[in-house]
């Protein structure tokens, strides 16, 4: 799907959310139609806790929604949470180094992986996790990464947070 198309999608499907989940589904679909994922989860960061939980997965068996654990301070770390940077890994002995969760990654068919940070009033609010095969990520994926969820992942965000408050 062309990218123009794909977010008349992403808009169209947003706006028709009612469930917090849907939001996020929304923002997969879009990855999925214009950058490609295999596996597509957000996670929810509280930096100063060095915690993070993972809030939707489009695999819930492999990778379900979860409590908070702690984050390991690596170069991943460094990148995404520290200094709100895309991390990228195109290949399994990056993501060895710095998941460990290697193992069921590789297990499911990925071995690279984008991390987009996702800012609200400069403020880190989740990640945007991206994995595919073996090199998938090139400069101009990784451009149309960022270029694509700048907008696109904040909306959804917010709009998960408001769907997830009414539920409550």
């Amino acid at each position: 799907m062309n990218e123009p198309d794909a977010i008349a999608e992403f808009d169209k499907a947003l706006a028709k959310a009612v469930k917090p989940e849907q939001a996020f589904g929304a923002l997969q679909e879009l990855v999925e139609n214009t950058i490609g994922a295999r596996l597509f989860t957000v996670m929810d960061v509280v930096q100063d806790d060095m915690k993070g939980r993972r809030s939707f997965t489009s695999n819930l068996q492999s990778y379900p929604a979860s409590g908070w654990v702690m984050l390991q301070d690596n170069d991943w770390f460094d990148t995404v949470i520290r200094h709100h940077q895309t991390y990228v890994a195109n290949d399994m002995a990056t993501i060895t180094k710095d998941f460990a969760d290697h193992a069921l990654i590789q297990s499911l068919g990925c071995a690279s992986i984008v991390n987009h940070p996702v800012l609200i009033n400069g403020r880190l609010v989740v990640t945007i996790n991206i994995l595919h095969e073996q090199g998938h990520f090139t400069p101009e994926r990784v451009n149309t990464v960022a270029s694509l969820l700048k907008i696109r992942a904040v909306a959804a965000y917010e709009h998960y947070q408001k769907l997830k408050s009414n539920r409550n």
